[in-house]
């Protein structure tokens, strides 16, 4: 039997040859190829083009990415290395401004970087290899926990609507807002998935699709237009999405048309759920309003995935990647410490309290 996109990490260090090793999620779910980046402008590219994708996979990438970096820097003292590391992180840090992930463990990285400032550059390097790979690590442990919390607010036969991917492609393992149906899995749940295919990028149909019915997951295909049809017939008791960025007050940045879905379960009264570690929360963000929403290029809706061009030449095109749901219509967001719930000004921030005490 041959492997399978799950036998394979999203996201790996190939410390021997210098290079970080991703799965092409441009390339799912035809071929299962793995990209070995060796340098800032692949790295930059890979994250900008979605060849590695997912706001905890993209932090991964982008802790590895800038391990591998600074390896390849020459100096003879840390103010030299400092310099030109902080001019890594920074680019590497543009290639996708809405997932805060990406920034959150490049700087994580940088404050390691600057806590052995008085050492000898080899133990800065190793020091941060070893913060890489605990990141990497910490994202399982996580994405698991989300996964326990999320599989209690389900029962076994529901049917779980999700949107875009916030699986094991968008993360280390288990992904986020998929963890509860991959244990579910494990434990006999049976539940009855369906995934939007996600327009323009089609996220759901080519990798959401693709991972769970290479895991054995029951999962139907919907375009995303379908979603209040599948609610309104009664075959959804619950929607997990992932998330890209959590405002102070609970408002969430997730891929274009998950506010959307939101809107149509309050309609027909299914709970939606947000599933976002800890790190997507910006504390310094207040509201979604001040979420810099990414517009990206006009033949990803025109061109891309066509044999042919779909659209009159030269049509206006409006490509938002991202939407902003408001925090009244989230039941609840599912994080590694449990599930917050309204108000979320309040639960978070308590939230945030806990993790300041541990």
């Amino acid at each position: 039997m041959g492997k399978t996109v799950l036998d394979y990490d999203t996201v790996a260090l190939d410390d021997e040859h210098d290079a970080l090793v991703i799965i092409d999620q441009t390339k799912l779910p035809g071929d299962i190829e793995l990209l070995h980046l060796h340098t800032a402008k692949e790295m930059w590219d890979a994250i900008y083009l979605l060849q590695v994708r997912g706001a905890p996979a993209i932090g991964v990438a982008g802790a590895y990415g800038i391990y591998l970096l600074a390896k390849q820097i020459r100096a003879d003292n840390f103010d030299d290395f400092y310099i030109e590391f902080v001019r890594q992180k920074e680019y590497l840090n543009s290639s996708r401004p809405t997932a805060v992930n990406l920034s959150w463990a490049l700087n994580r990285m940088e404050r390691v970087c600057l806590l052995h400032r008085e050492e000898s550059m080899d133990s800065i390097i190793e020091s941060l290899k070893e913060e890489a790979i605990l990141i990497q690590q910490e994202d399982i442990d996580i994405c698991r926990r989300i996964g326990e919390h999320g599989l209690s607010l389900v029962k076994p036969g529901d049917g779980i609507l999700t949107h875009c991917n916030a699986g094991k492609l968008a993360t280390s393992r288990y992904g986020t807002a998929t963890a509860p149906i991959y244990l579910g899995e494990e434990r006999g749940y049976h539940f009855h998935v369906y995934a939007d295919e996600t327009r323009p990028l089609l996220q759901g149909a080519r990798l959401t699709a693709f991972e769970l019915q290479s895991a054995g997951v029951d999962v139907t295909l919907i375009c995303d237009n379908m979603s209040a049809t599948v609610m309104k017939q009664g075959k959804i008791q619950a929607v997990f999405v992932g998330c890209d960025r959590v405002a102070a007050n609970g408002d969430t940045a997730n891929k274009i048309g998950t506010s959307m879905v939101a809107t149509v379960a309050r309609r027909y009264g299914v709970p939606f759920y947000v599933c976002a570690p800890t790190s997507t929360i910006d504390w310094d963000t207040p509201t979604g309003g001040e979420i810099v929403i990414e517009e990206r290029g006009a033949e990803e809706v025109t061109e891309m995935w066509y044999e042919k061009r779909m659209a009159p030449e030269s049509v206006k095109v409006f490509n938002p990647a991202f939407d902003v749901t408001d925090a009244d219509l989230i039941t609840g967001i599912v994080t590694e410490y449990g599930v917050a719930m309204a108000p979320f000004t309040e639960s978070l921030a308590a939230l945030r309290d806990e993790i300041d005490h541990r």
